[in-house]
């Protein structure tokens, strides 16, 4: 038996959008924009202040997504970026200021994602993120959104500066590394959901390696235009595509669920 609804059609239950090209764009855009939006800020204001600062705006967009009843592009992106841009600066904070190397961080932040995947699957039996439609399984799907993007920060400085791979070759590897769990799907019948949590994971140190390596001065290996720069071009492209998928609604995936 179907639930009623007070309007005929489909209607949209999930609180997150389709995966489709527009998503892993707009998700590689918005990890790359809020490593460079994130440095910026961390290096021309108070660390402490920007800390502060984008932890509040962090806890705001939280709020807002999840008291809406619906998926809202605008709504559900400014989290992600937000998401993006405290979780870089809480990574960088865990090394800078607590001394914890790159190495450790990311496996502390690699501990943690299980964790919340085990609760999660445990207590819903299934991590699907089409399946994201009480207050429940988004409170999981956003603590695990926070720790993929922290532990890839602190993987992609690892690999860049720890490794000493620099922030090209990291951000090739992570792009090879991000294609093949979809190539595993394909070929090799691998779990749809795994190879989805793999792939939105590793969107962090990609799109990170590639922010940092346009931004950073010649001499830690970047090109060097700035992160001002890098920050202001993203954000630009990230606004300009929700725009369009407000218009177009090509982002929102709609079906109804069987009692």
């Amino acid at each position: 038996m179907l639930l009623k609804f007070k309007h005929h059609g489909w209607q949209t239950l999930t609180k997150v959008p389709k995966i489709n090209v527009y998503f892993w764009t707009l998700k590689l855009l918005s990890t790359a924009m809020g490593e460079a939006t994130s440095d910026f800020f961390v290096h021309h204001i108070n660390p402490f202040v920007a800390v502060i600062t984008s932890g509040i705006i962090l806890g705001i967009s939280i709020y807002i997504q999840l008291k809406s009843k619906r998926y809202i592009t605008c709504v559900y992106w400014f989290a992600v970026v937000m998401v993006s841009i405290f979780g870089t600066m809480a990574a960088d904070a865990t090394h800078i200021v607590l001394q914890v190397p790159y190495t450790a961080s990311a496996i502390f932040y690699g501990f943690m994602l299980i964790i919340i995947f085990s609760v999660w699957y445990v207590t819903e039996k299934t991590l699907s993120i089409h399946s994201i439609h009480t207050l429940r399984r988004e409170i999981f799907y956003w603590a695990t959104v926070f720790f993929t993007f922290a532990l890839g920060t602190a993987t992609g400085d690892m690999t860049a500066t720890t490794f000493g791979w620099g922030y090209l070759l990291s951000g090739i590897i992570f792009a090879i590394l991000f294609l093949l769990p979809g190539i595993a799907v394909l070929k090799f019948k691998l779990n749809p959901i795994l190879a989805f949590w793999i792939s939105y994971t590793l969107t962090r140190p990609l799109g990170a390696s590639f922010a940092d390596y346009f931004g950073v001065p010649h001499s830690f290996g970047g090109l060097g235009l700035g992160r001002a720069i890098v920050a202001m071009t993203l954000t630009f492209f990230i606004i300009i595509l929700v725009i369009y998928l407000t218009k177009t609604k090509k982002d929102i995936q709609s079906q109804y669920i069987a009692e």
